[in-house]
């Protein structure tokens, strides 16, 4: 069967992320893709392998996109600041695209060296902020994890509804943040003696 005209990988993709914001990244199958698209399952073998490809695909093309506005939003910034716009862009992006939030939660495949890239990037780019206050090795991966459980944590509960009293959750993942970087000037501190750099 010949590829059908006007259908191909990218229009693919465009519509199974459509699907994943509007019903969940659990909603994207083949048949409810062909449905969205008004073709029949079969045809979409032309343009992919399977729904297991399907998903890589769109948790790469997810991951993409939230790694460009983490970058676009600490462009230029550094130390409390850029780590202050990183955890607005993270949230913006969970509230923005539901679904494909749930797709950057994937654990990437070790097989699949694109995943594995652009994960290691979002990592990378949040290692470089956090190097502004100066922790190495162990340390600085320690904090990279604990930046990214919170900007996680938080926004899952806030995906969940669990923020259900009438004040600003952008305001509370501020404070929660200020004290994250509060625990970082003591961990520099403790680990080198003296006080790690603060943001002017």
């Amino acid at each position: 069967m010949s590829p059908r005209i006007g259908l191909d990988e990218q229009t693919l993709l465009r519509a199974a992320a459509e699907l994943a914001d509007e019903h969940g990244f659990e909603a994207v199958t083949l048949a409810s893709l062909a449905q969205k698209l008004q073709v029949r399952s079969p045809s979409l073998y032309n343009h992919i392998e399977g729904l297991g490809a399907l998903r890589a695909k769109l948790a790469l093309h997810s991951l993409s996109i939230l790694h460009g506005d983490l970058a676009a939003a600490v462009e230029g910034l550094a130390g409390e600041e850029a780590v202050f716009a990183l955890g607005e862009a993270y949230a913006a992006f969970a509230r923005r695209h539901p679904g494909l939030y749930e797709a950057t939660l994937r654990a990437p495949d070790r097989n699949d060296s694109e995943l594995e890239r652009i994960s290691a990037e979002i990592v990378g780019l949040i290692v470089g902020v956090l190097g502004y206050y100066g922790l190495e090795g162990d340390a600085a991966i320690h904090a990279t994890r604990g930046l990214r459980s919170i900007l996680h944590g938080f926004s899952s509960i806030e995906r969940s509804g669990g923020f259900g009293i009438a004040l600003s959750v952008e305001v509370s993942q501020k404070l929660l943040i200020s004290a994250f970087l509060a625990g970082i000037h003591v961990m520099k501190q403790e680990e080198t003696g003296r006080p790690s750099p603060r943001s002017q």
